[in-house]
């Protein structure tokens, strides 16, 4: 397996969608990365995400992961709030390629004026939450039954948060 001082970061393109689609359906196939069923098509995962803060970690052979930010309102007073999407393909996983991810997603979100990044994760998803945790997200609550799967499983999501230390209100 990849260590990670081979695994680089960039941005990512359009031409990466196939690679970033198919570790998006590796993550919802998990049943517990998130509520959507079905990777929607480019243009409309396009649509929902911001234009800047969207990464791919890569090695010599493959895309490994994606990072990408979501905003969390069109009110302007929101503006610098964003929420996260991180997923690392099902080989990748546990050897450091979210971390990479997660540390450029935070350099890129203060670079584009984003003072808080926000994640709702399943409790289940504890690799997810121990991955915030350990780039300085804070858990501040959990939203009980926010959600129904496609089963009609009522599921809870955990907040966390990271506030900037070099953007927003110091």
């Amino acid at each position: 397996m990849s260590s990670t001082k081979n695994i680089s970061v960039r941005v990512m393109t359009v031409g990466d969608w196939d690679s970033v689609a198919t570790i998006y359906k590796e993550g919802i196939a998990t049943g517990f990365a998130t509520f959507e069923t079905n990777v929607p098509s480019f243009d409309t995962w396009d649509r929902a995400h911001l234009e800047t803060c969207r990464i791919v970690a890569f090695d010599a052979e493959r895309i490994l992961g994606w990072a990408a930010l979501s905003p969390v309102s069109s009110r302007c007073v929101y503006g610098g709030i964003a929420e996260v999407s991180v997923y690392i393909s099902a080989s990748s996983r546990g050897i450091g390629v979210g971390k990479l991810l997660m540390d450029q997603l935070i350099f890129e979100s203060e670079k584009a004026g984003l003072w808080t990044l926000q994640s709702g994760i399943f409790p289940e998803n504890t690799a997810s939450a121990q991955l915030h945790k350990k780039v300085g997200f804070r858990y501040i609550g959990t939203r009980e039954h926010i959600g129904k799967t496609s089963d009609g499983m009522w599921k809870d999501n955990l907040l966390f948060e990271r506030r900037s230390k070099v953007v927003g209100m110091l």
